[in-house]
């Protein structure tokens, strides 16, 4: 029998915060919008000026910090992750340094400014706005970047460098701004193919790797500039000297275009200091930025787990935050990471109910009470099923009264999407309760949805802000093809992964099962036909930031959430297994970076 759905704390507002970029306090409120009149503040709130949360995860900080232990460990199904935040680099008490570090991050940002300023071609703009990127504090410098890539696009080009090249056609297409591929052809021979003579710059040839990857379809030369560099990326890589032979490693795993971004920051801020144009001010930034927002981070985790799910669904609440955390890791975006990581909690919870544990008839009458999403319509459900159902529409009814009196319609259009959601899994188990055998077509046009993928594109982007309007939701909520593109590449790339590992008793045959018996061909050719599809399927995610040009901050964000496959995906399904995760989570949310 399952037991009792423990209720979440309802998200509290925290107190004004120090600075707009740091604070030991976690802010959960969206951005600062008018609230509707009629919203109370809880008792909790009522009875101090801080959140719970707050209260909460700041003894425990505090006693880890003056003691160098390690908190109480939160397992996660199959692996246990301490989730504590060690002595800071610059003091063993945390609160009391923080000031300081706020202080010397606000002097550091205007040095960064002056920086900025201070470019007088589009080589230096180009490098800084590369290594700010990289280093993971461009969102500091959002009017800097702007500027910058409006002259970039502008000022005339010549550079003969390979590596400057491809730099510039990255950032460019990275944000939306086309530019033709036809900027490689000064490196080409008459016939079209690559001149010899770049096979000596493994730098540039790096940066043509990497760039290329933002391919979109009908681009056959950058296909071939993907194969002309890896090629000789391959030949050379074991005679490279540290950093770049670590960074081609890494690209040739995963191309820079598709990492998680936050997991690439780390690896770059420890090889900065050795590129020829490195500069002291941008790293002394980078790490004091990942250290202060580590720490809001793990503050967010430490609330989290306080929410807690039946006890025959998959825990996988941290494995659930990396996802939030890899479309939006800013701190501004409190609010929206929580609400999208118990969307995220309340999808694996729907999936185990309708994949393994409700019965024919207990699917359908859960599916009967999402679409009425009416707390009457609990008596429809057996015992067990009520505790989710009742938990499902309070975190959706906390989230409405959370949000800005503006932008209260947010949670309606997630709800739609649940409701769709939900109709989806009973598609499935109709389909296994009927013996169906979808062809592969048929197969990948329901599971790219019930994945969940396309869902969470229209829930990631509740509370974002000023960038999201109504028309954005309503182009999300249509599911386009950014979204759909999304849960093609999850659901491929899930599939590939669990298939050497079999499936459980009761799952639906997957895609890669679909296209060996339609096709009548090996697993092995199943596999290499459906990597081809997920390649044209990232091209699509790439054209996306062209179509949708006027909702790019939420394409962007999605790019964002499909990069976190890789993660979970790239040869091992890490979302099961999470002892695959374990040193990623560690790095990301436990230990700060030395200074």
């Amino acid at each position: 029998m399952a037991a009792s759905l423990k209720p979440t704390p309802a998200i509290l507002l925290s107190s004004p915060c120090s600075s707009p970029a740091y604070s030991s306090r976690l802010p959960l409120q969206p951005s600062p919008r008018p609230r509707s009149p009629h919203v109370q503040a809880s008792p909790a709130t009522e009875a101090t000026p801080t959140s719970r949360i707050e209260h909460e995860t700041r003894g425990t900080y505090n006693h880890v910090a003056s003691a160098g232990v390690a908190a109480t460990p939160y397992t996660s199904a199959t692996c246990t992750y301490n989730l504590c935040f060690p002595p800071n680099p610059y003091s063993l008490h945390f609160q009391r340094s923080e000031k300081w570090m706020i202080a010397r991050g606000d002097k550091l940002k205007e040095d960064i400014n002056m920086l900025f300023e201070s470019c007088k071609c589009t080589v230096e703009r180009i490098t800084l706005l590369d290594s700010v990127q990289r280093l993971g504090i461009d969102h500091h410098f959002k009017k800097q970047v702007d500027i910058a890539l409006s002259q970039i696009i502008e000022d005339e080009f010549t550079s003969s460098s390979l590596h400057h090249v491809a730099l510039r056609f990255g950032l460019l297409r990275e944000h939306g701004l086309w530019v033709s591929s036809d900027a490689f052809n000064k490196f080409k021979n008459e016939d079209g193919s690559f001149r010899k003579d770049i096979t000596n710059d493994p730098k540039g040839l790096l940066s043509l790797y990497n760039t290329a990857h933002l391919l979109v379809h009908s681009e056959p030369s950058l296909e071939e500039a993907i194969s002309f560099a890896r090629h000789h990326l391959e030949l050379m890589r074991d005679s490279l000297k540290s950093p770049l032979a670590e960074q081609v490693q890494r690209a040739l795993h995963v191309p820079l275009p598709r990492t998680l971004k936050r997991v690439e920051t780390l690896h770059y801020i420890s090889e900065y200091k050795h590129e020829e144009w490195h500069n002291p001010t941008l790293l002394e930034l980078a790490k004091l930025d990942f250290n202060l927002l580590q720490h809001v981070h793990l503050k967010e985790l430490k609330y989290l787990t306080k929410c807690v799910g039946l006890n025959y669904a998959r825990d996988r609440l941290v494995e659930g935050y990396i996802w939030c955390y890899a479309i939006y890791h800013e701190k501004e975006f409190a609010f929206s990471r929580i609400f999208l990581t118990k969307q995220l909690m309340l999808i694996s919870l729907m999936d185990d109910t309708y994949d393994a544990h409700a019965t024919i008839q207990e699917c359908r009458q859960l599916n009967a009470a999402i679409q009425r999403w009416d707390e009457r319509a609990t008596s429809l459900l057996p015992n067990y099923l009520k505790r989710f159902y009742t938990e499902l529409l309070r975190i959706f009814k906390d989230a409405t009264t959370e949000v800005a009196i503006c932008d209260t319609y947010h949670v309606a259009y997630v709800r739609k999407a649940f409701q769709d959601l939900s109709a989806y899994y009973l598609q499935e188990v109709e389909w296994l309760h009927q013996n169906h055998k979808p062809s592969f077509k048929d197969h990948l046009s329901l599971s790219a949805m019930s994945i969940g993928s396309p869902t969470l594109c229209v829930g990631l982007m509740v509370g974002m802000g000023d960038p999201i309007t109504r028309e954005a939701f309503e182009w999300a909520a249509s599911y386009p093809n950014v979204a759909i593109t999304c849960g093609k590449i999850a659901r491929l790339m899930d599939d590939i992964a669990a298939f050497t590992g079999g499936k459980a008793k009761g799952d639906m045959a997957s895609s890669i099962e679909c296209y060996m018996v339609e096709h009548r061909v090996t697993s092995e050719v199943a596999i290499s036909k459906i990597l081809s599809l997920l390649e044209d399927e990232w091209k699509t995610l790439n054209q996306a930031q062209f179509e949708h040009h006027s909702h790019l901050p939420v394409v962007q964000r999605i790019i964002n959430f499909a990069n976190s496959m890789l993660v979970f995906y790239a040869g091992k399904d890490a979302y099961t297994f999470s002892i695959n995760l374990k040193e990623t989570v560690e790095s990301l949310f436990v230990k700060p970076i030395p200074m």
